[in-house]
C-alpha cells in the first residue's frame, strides 16, 4: 500500500510541475490496477466510489489529518507543524528581536 502513496505521489509532483494553463484531471492507473483521478492542483482521489469512502475513513483515523487543534499556530493548509503556546517558535511575528 506504501508503494502506491509513493508512486501516486510522484504523479502528483509531476502534474505540479505542469504549467496550470490548459491542466486537466487525467485518469491514471496505479500498479495494482486500481483507477485513480490526479487533478492538476496535484490532489488525486480513487474514480470508485466507494474506495474513495474507504480511502477518505482510513484518512480520518490520524491526527495529522485533523489539522492543528485550537490554540495553536502553524499547519498553513496542511503543512507545517502545529505550535503550541510556551514553543519559543510561538508567535514569532516577522522574528522582530522588540516583539520576544
Amino acid at each position: 500500500m506504501t508503494r502506491i502513496f509513493q508512486i501516486l505521489f510522484v504523479s502528483c509532483a509531476v502534474l505540479v510541475a505542469l504549467p496550470a494553463a490548459g491542466a486537466e484531471t487525467v485518469e491514471a492507473m496505479t500498479k495494482n490496477g486500481e483507477k485513480v483521478l490526479l487533478h492538476p492542483n496535484g490532489r488525486w482521489e480513487f474514480v470508485d466510489a466507494k474506495k474513495a469512502e474507504q480511502a477518505k475513513a482510513v484518512a480520518q483515523q490520524y491526527p495529522e489529518n485533523q489539522g492543528c487543534p485550537p490554540g495553536t499556530q502553524g499547519g498553513l493548509l496542511g503543512f507545517g507543524r502545529c505550535i503550541k503556546p510556551g514553543d519559543p517558535d510561538y508567535n514569532r511575528g516577522s522574528l522582530n528581536p522588540n516583539r520576544r
